[in-house]
């Protein structure tokens, strides 16, 4: 299923038609402020072994939250004041900050890990889902690594569509990026450590 959501002003009824198929333990691709992702709700363990497995089936492969505000972030994630006010200078943007998880955050999410990826898209449509959902969504980039030259298939909703036809529903917000979120390691006290270099530079 391709629903089209306006990222200028999404659809509240779409939204949550969006948001129906997250509880009903659907899997969604759907537009951030850098590449699409995979989507699931956080409350649902099946979505997220299937999830997994689209994402190319690898238990190791590290997953994200999406957060639908930084007062969220708190409660699936310790914060201190150095990491908060990091987040408020640099969300909502296209940054994955890696913080200590919190009990709340799935096992099938951590795979024996007890960091978690934070994100929270500058995308209206994005924000739009979390906060209707009422719970983060669990989420991980499209693949990049088996496209070649074929941007396409990783900008297009119509062909991810078609390149995912295992999900439920890819949500529609108009042409894609191809960048990757910068990554930043906020596991060690008092120190912050960039991991990978994506679209935006980190503000200190």
């Amino acid at each position: 299923m391709l629903i089209k959501l306006y990222p200028e002003n999404p659809n509240e009824r779409t939204v949550r038609q969006v948001v129906d198929v997250l509880r009903n333990g659907g899997v969604i691709v759907y537009p951030t402020d850098t590449v699409y992702a995979l989507g699931c709700a956080l409350d649902q363990p099946k979505a997220i072994d299937r999830l997994r497995n689209l994402r190319g089936g690898k238990k190791t492969a590290e997953l994200a939250i999406v957060c639908a505000e930084i007062g969220e972030v708190a409660e699936y994630a310790r914060v201190d004041n150095l990491v908060f006010k990091l987040l408020k200078r640099n969300l909502p943007g296209p940054f994955t900050f890696i913080l200590p998880a919190s009990s709340r955050i799935s096992e099938r999410v951590m795979v024996g890990r007890r960091t978690v990826g934070v994100r929270i898209p500058d995308n209206p449509i994005a924000q739009a889902i979390v906060r209707e959902l009422g719970m983060p969504l669990v989420t991980a980039s499209v693949r990049t690594d088996d496209v070649g030259e074929e941007i396409e298939y990783i900008t297009d909703p119509e062909l991810i569509h078609e390149r995912y036809a295992g999900v439920e529903a890819v949500v529609d917000g108009g042409m894609g990026d191809v960048h990757a979120s910068t990554v930043v390691d906020c596991t060690e006290n008092g120190t912050v450590e960039v991991v990978r270099q994506g679209v935006r530079e980190l503000d200190f």
